[in-house]
Parts: structure tokens; C-alpha cells; sequence
């Protein structure tokens, strides 16, 4: 007797300079997806910053970050967390929202690399990921991620720049690393110009003369500068 097909899994990065609007361009992802009905969607902030919990108007007790410190520095929490399999205990962090789940990176408290995070942090979306329709991962600012794998096994890239050449010169690196670790079929990486206007017209020329994909371009919109600063 056959179940049906089953369904497909789809992981979409989200990454960019920082600055260029790429957790706003995820926040609007997300809220497309769970407008539609019967989709599973997992939100990851895997951006030291947190900034998708704000955008989301979501709270979050507990961090990637911070079960790394527990980790180190709790001897009662080493010990529970040794019983238990890291899928179950990265579940943990998850918080539900309305219509999607989050799971948060978060920011070590102690100094020094963001190696070992970065290691639970992968774990856990790769782990996580199985379970839902759509992730979707508000990357880290620049190409260190995808660098060191921590977003892998990708379904769509997209890279995120703003109109200007600093923007577009990151947005380009990341492409490059990205295509040299293989973690995302060509085509299904794209550049998305975020804050266009008419006084952008000029890099439309620049830009189609190099290999790169452009998926779109957002104009500048005052309500999404209004609402962040109202904190909304």
C-alpha cells in the first residue's frame, strides 16, 4: 500500500553584508511560508547578533550560545546532558511561534573562537531540518559560515547586498566561497539587491556583465525603517 510521496525538504541561507537588510529579506520569508497552509518552517538566527528573534517579535530563554556554556561551566547540566542523545537537547532550544519554530545561535559568553558553536549549530540544523517543510537560516554577516560548512547541504543561497560596491564586493566573495564548497547547486544561488532606487539604475550594467544570478531587486521602503524603529 503506498503512503504518498514524500515530501520534499527545502533549506534556504539567507547571507549577505551585514547591514543590508538579509534578517528583514528572512523575516518576510518566513511570514510568506506560514501564510500558506499545511507547511512545517523552522526559523534559525544562526547570526551571532540575534537580531530574527526581534523581527519575529519572538522571545527566547536559551541560546546555542548558551548550551555551550552550560556545558562547560555545569556540572549538573554536563550530566544530564550525557544521558541524553544532542538531537534531543538541541530540541530543547526550540521555541514555537505562531505558525514556525526558531532556533537561536546566540553569542558565547566566554571569549575566544565560535568553533564549538558553530559545531552544535550545524548539528543542530542538520538534525532539525529533517522534520520541516522549509528552514530557513538568517545567516552570519559574510562568507565564515558557509566557509567553515556550518550552513551545508543548501536547496537555494540567497545573497543579499544593498547598493553600493563594499556591498556587492562581499556579496560576491561569499558567491565565490560558496560555489568553491559545493553546498548549493549553482543555479540555485542568487544575488538580491535590497534598497534600490533610481540613482541604482547604473549597477543593473555592472552587475548582468559578471556571473552571477540577480534574483531581484527590493525598493527602498520607508515603512520598514519606520517599524524597526518603533521596534515592530
Amino acid at each position: 500500500m503506498s503512503t504518498g510521496p514524500e515530501k520534499v525538504r527545502k533549506t534556504i541561507a539567507v547571507t549577505g553584508k551585514g547591514g543590508t537588510g538579509k534578517t528583514v529579506l528572512s523575516t518576510l520569508l518566513i511570514r510568506d511560508l506560514i501564510l500558506r497552509k499545511n507547511l512545517s518552517v523552522l526559523a534559525v538566527d544562526a547570526d551571532s547578533a540575534k537580531s530574527l528573534p526581534y523581527t519575529l517579535g519572538m522571545s527566547v530563554p536559551k541560546t546555542v550560545g548558551d548550551l555551550r556554556q552550560e556545558m562547560i561551566t555545569n556540572p549538573a547540566e554536563q550530566r544530564r546532558i550525557s544521558d541524553l542523545h544532542m538531537g534531543t537537547v538541541i530540541g530543547e532550544l526550540i521555541v514555537r511561534g505562531p505558525g514556525f519554530d526558531l532556533l537561536v545561535m546566540g553569542r558565547p559568553e566566554a571569549p575566544g573562537c565560535f568553533c564549538s558553536v558553530n559545531d552544535l549549530l550545524k548539528y543542530g540544523i542538520e538534525t532539525l531540518s529533517r522534520n520541516y517543510d522549509f528552514t530557513i537560516i538568517d545567516g552570519e554577516a559574510g562568507p565564515e559560515q558557509i566557509n567553515r560548512r556550518v550552513m551545508q547541504h543548501l536547496d537555494t543561497l540567497l545573497v543579499v547586498a544593498e547598493s553600493s560596491f563594499r556591498s556587492l564586493e562581499i556579496a560576491k566573495d561569499i558567491i565565490k566561497v560558496a560555489r568553491g564548497q559545493n553546498i548549493v547547486p549553482d543555479d540555485r544561488i542568487g544575488l538580491v539587491i535590497n534598497r534600490f532606487n533610481k540613482s541604482s539604475e547604473g549597477l543593473k550594467d555592472i552587475i548582468k556583465h559578471q556571473d552571477i544570478n540577480i534574483w531581484g531587486y527590493i525598493p527602498v521602503d520607508e515603512n520598514i525603517r519606520h517599524y524597526d524603529s518603533l521596534n515592530r
